[in-house]
């Protein structure tokens, strides 16, 4: 079977989910070294920490709200909205509700890989 990387067509359905943080969990959709996507699950109260990395990162809101920081700035997106993240800035988000987060991210985070 090819790996996720080698993959043209990816079938969300057979990757399985990584729990990451409580309440959260992830699913990388595909990559290769410049650039890969993930599903990112989040409960209802469900926080992703503060955190930052050296990736170029934008975010579609799949489902839910989440109140969203980025550098200190915060703004509640919902389904539709996305947020984009530059190298280094400190963010995070809150899950008002249940709701999905499809990230992409530049260069891949091969930190995920591991």
């Amino acid at each position: 079977m090819e790996s996720i990387k080698e993959q043209s067509f990816i079938k969300a359905g057979i990757i399985g989910w990584e729990k990451t943080e409580k309440g959260v969990e992830r699913k990388i959709l595909g990559h290769d070294d410049q650039v890969m996507m993930v599903c990112v699950r989040f409960e209802k109260g469900a926080i992703g920490s503060l955190h930052h990395h050296v990736h170029r990162q934008i975010s579609y809101v799949k489902s839910g709200r989440f109140e969203v920081t980025i550098d200190g700035k915060k703004s509640v997106l919902e389904a539709g909205d996305c947020f984009f993240v530059a190298p280094d800035l400190v963010h995070g988000v809150l899950a008002l509700e249940k709701g999905t987060l499809i990230d992409v991210f530049t260069p891949a985070r091969m930190d995920f890989l591991k």
